[in-house]
């Protein structure tokens, strides 16, 4: 059996897919993507295909070393991502190969359920009650916010307590026995991070992302030991490696997202990294159902896991959401706030191939937004 054919295709609401096809029919699916540069990570995949046509597709750590490694110059968001999703395909068609789940051929599950969390936005005090309270309807038991909208590096005391507002809101219609978190986006400095830390620490959020951006990680043992608020971090960084230095600094909670950390391959090793130190697995994944699927594979595998990011519902999917590609959206669907063992082999959904292909025709140029604070400067997003 030998990989015959790769195609990707550019979906919204902002997703790039990728379809690997082998001389005996299997096929296998991946969401390798940047969000806001899918372009230039569908380019990617395209030179990374020079080697892969005619391979082998079970040999897929061997192929996962030659990508990554393979060129003089490595790493890179672009790079991981365009691997991680040639990666998700790889371990889709092994799982079709020898009829099991992609967490079986990792070892075999640890648990029957993976807990999972829904956004809610954050952004305006005045609706996170309603829109918490939809969330425990539907049987959620935790979910994330961002901390606020946009603030100056160094935020004011209005704009602290308007963090907490926010949170005390969040925590008052969720009670004691859910859990929140709030996303910080590393939209402040390190000394703005550490008061917002010390701020929120008596309304007890299950953590606290991103407080400050990866460039500023020779602070972090700072931030996290201002508070005893658990610090998470690590959609940003692209390799097990970029995971030691946090690590060390003791953050509480790794975030790697399979679709840019090198896919389950890596995600896996991240994982284990985490785990020495005493860390918890959280996968970040605001993305598309062939992301979600293969995070959960991580998730049902992992012993040190704690809970996974998933976007039903999420802001940015207005018109198309995590199953709209998809031919059967029972594995997206959540029972007590948990994903149920999927026992369908590979990553365990059918994707819909007419629904992708007709999409592609359309296609999308999402990009984030670009802020400004008032004095015209640039503002992180």
């Amino acid at each position: 059996m030998k990989i015959e054919r790769i195609e990707t295709f550019l979906v919204p609401p902002r997703w790039l897919f990728c379809r690997i096809e082998t001389s005996d029919g299997v096929v296998g699916w991946g969401e390798p993507v940047v969000e806001g540069r899918a372009e230039v990570v569908r380019t990617a995949i395209e030179t990374l295909s020079e080697y892969l046509i005619g391979q082998d597709p079970l040999q897929i750590e061997r192929h996962w070393q030659v990508l990554t490694k393979g060129g003089f110059y490595r790493g890179g968001p672009v790079l991981s991502s365009a691997v991680a999703g040639i990666d998700h395909a790889l371990w889709d068609i092994a799982g079709k190969v020898y009829g099991a789940p992609v967490a079986a051929l990792l070892g075999g599950r640890v648990r029957d359920r993976v807990r999972v969390y829904a956004w809610v936005g954050g952004d305006e005090p005045s609706a996170i009650a309603d829109q918490i309270g939809e969330q425990v309807a539907a049987g959620m038991t935790a979910v994330k916010m961002n901390g606020s909208g946009q603030i100056q590096p160094s935020p004011s005391a209005a704009e602290i307590n308007g963090i907490v507002t926010r949170l005390t809101a969040a925590r008052e219609a969720l009670g004691d026995s859910r859990d929140v978190a709030i996303d910080l986006h590393g939209r402040v400095g390190v000394a703005g991070a550490r008061r917002i830390l010390h701020a929120v620490e008596g309304l007890q959020p299950m953590f606290v992302e991103e407080p400050v951006l990866p460039e500023h990680m020779v602070h972090l043992a700072e931030v996290v030991g201002s508070s005893t608020v658990p610090v998470a971090l690590g959609e940003r960084l692209y390799h097990r490696s970029e995971f030691v230095a946090p690590l060390n600094a003791g953050i509480a909670v790794v975030q790697p997202d399979v679709s840019h950390a090198g896919g389950i391959s890596e995600l896996r090793r991240i994982a284990v990294l985490a785990d020495t130190h005493g860390s918890l697995l959280a996968p970040h994944c605001p993305l598309g159902p062939i992301s979600l699927a293969a995070s959960l594979q991580v998730s049902f595998a992992t012993p040190n896991f704690l809970i996974q990011e998933q976007s039903r519902g999420i802001h940015y999917n207005v018109a198309n959401d995590l199953t709209s590609y998809v031919v059967d959206p029972a594995p997206f669907t959540w029972i007590n706030g948990h994903a149920e063992w999927n026992p369908l082999p590979g990553l365990g959904i059918t994707v819909d191939e007419a629904a992708v292909r007709a999409a592609d025709q359309t296609g999308h140029a999402w990009r984030n937004p670009v802020w400004t604070h008032p004095d015209g400067s640039f503002a992180e997003w």
